[in-house]
């Protein structure tokens, strides 16, 4: 493989391809930092330390192998110390089942609103739905954030799980051990477990969604008979570079661990990392360049073609997590109704609205909203929808001003009480199926 060195000083994030199958980056903030020929040399050049942070089991396969060699000025045992439980009430981890929250339904939201409140990216959490558990590590739960104020020398890393980070409004910049994302509303990150980070409000206030992965780590799904091309490329994925602070300041360390929250207090940045080499990395995504494939004669595929990230579980095929994007594209299929049709299965769902009109739902599925089906619960266009789409004449149309999401995963998602009880739940959602009548007669033809 081709040796690249991207310093600090230029662009800031570089381009990559998605982490794992045997490929490394190499990126340093200062000439000489990167050693040559050995991941742990004797002594390091400026005095620095190499640590390994890995992302997998040692003995992984190579291709499913993940760790990066970190070049810093202090070995992360100095960002440690003795810690002190503390409680961050919004964010909850599974198991978490409220026995006086019924999770079955068709259930969906209104944006959760922002607040005067000063609430960092941390602080600003709030859990709607949790799956699995966090102890044995499968599963997921997905969350809101609300932000409007930077954590200043205030650091974050969650030990349980990484974060799939899908922005709806404002700007942020995550400042991780391994350089600087920026991120903004049509993009996605990816925060890796064991990476410590702070997150800076550039425009704000700041709303969005997050998924936290409690299993296997996000990949990029097989592509199948669809081939090499289409959907989502690993050469859009994009890595920061190497930037480093150091920093004599008082600052905190907050650890999610096993679903609880630990805090310990240090005199520096933990963000000193120099110079690294891997395939265990932060990542970012620009969801305009995903690639929707479709039907282009008749019927309607299953949405799974819109697969963006998956995360496998043990039972190939049936994924831990699937992240799956409804964005902008041709609909040409002849003789098919042409949005999501009527069904149940084995998935949960939840779906976000980044922005514009989804067309199964052209009513109250706002931008910033949200919407849950559980799995094995029917669901489906409402009756203007259906009616549309049923009436409509076939020519080949553009679904222009739509991105919405959806996180599923072979898992029930439990609400939480914040979910029930102080998001702004649409209490009439159910009655968008009322409006569906009978139309069977007994006789032949189509109605």
């Amino acid at each position: 493989m081709t040796r690249k060195i991207t310093r600090a000083a230029s662009a800031g994030i570089a381009p990559g391809y998605m982490p794992g199958f045997g490929n490394d980056f190499e990126t340093e903030a200062l000439p000489e930092a990167l050693p040559r020929g050995q991941n742990s040399p004797q002594k390091c050049n400026y005095g620095l330390y190499a640590e390994q942070l890995s992302g997998t089991a040692f003995t992984a396969p190579r291709g499913q192998n993940e760790r990066t060699w970190c070049y810093r000025i202090r070995p992360s045992v100095k960002h440690t110390g003795r810690f002190t439980k503390i409680d961050m009430p919004w964010w909850k981890s599974a198991p978490n089942v409220d026995p006086d929250v019924i999770s079955l339904g068709q259930y969906r939201w209104d944006p959760v609103p922002h607040t005067d409140e000063p609430l960092t990216f941390v602080t600003g959490m709030r859990t709607m739905t949790t799956a699995g558990d966090v102890n044995t590590q499968v599963g997921m739960a997905t969350h809101i954030y609300l932000a409007n104020t930077t954590m200043e020398d205030d650091y974050f890393y969650s030990a349980d799980s990484e974060l799939l980070v899908v922005p709806q409004e404002g700007l942020l910049r995550f400042h991780t051990e391994l350089g600087t994302i920026d991120l903004a509303p049509k993009e996605i990150a990816i925060l890796p477990r064991g990476m410590v980070y702070r997150v800076e409000v550039v425009e704000g206030p700041a709303r969005g969604f997050v998924c936290e992965n409690y299993g296997q780590k996000f990949d990029l799904p097989s592509r199948g008979p669809i081939g090499a091309n289409c959907m989502a490329n690993p050469r859009d994925f994009l890595t920061p570079v190497a930037a480093f602070e150091d920093r004599e300041v008082p600052s905190t360390v907050t650890v999610k661990w096993c679903g609880q929250f630990h805090r310990t207090k240090i005199g520096h940045s933990p963000l000193d990392v120099v110079a690294w080499h891997g395939n265990y990395a932060p990542v970012k995504y620009d969801l305009t360049t995903y690639s929707p494939v479709g039907a282009i004669l008749f019927d309607h595929p299953d949405p799974s073609i819109f697969t963006v990230l998956t995360a496998p579980s043990g039972q190939e095929g049936t994924a831990n997590i699937d992240f799956v994007l409804f964005r902008e594209r041709w609909m040409v299929a002849e003789h098919s109704f042409r949005p999501p049709w009527y069904h149940k299965n084995i998935m949960s769902e939840l779906m976000g609205n980044i922005y514009g009109q989804y067309d199964a739902k052209p009513q109250g599925f706002v931008p910033g909203g949200i919407s849950l089906h559980n799995m094995m619960l029917p669901h489906g266009p409402d009756e203007p929808a259906f009616e549309g789409a049923s009436n409509e004449e076939l020519k080949p149309h553009k679904l222009d001003n739509t991105m919405s999401f959806m996180f599923e995963t072979r898992f029930p998602q439990h609400l939480t009480a914040f979910a029930a009880n102080e998001a702004p739940l649409q209490d009439d959602y159910i009655d968008c199926w009322d409006g569906l009548e009978k139309k069977f007669d007994g006789t032949p033809g189509v109605k």
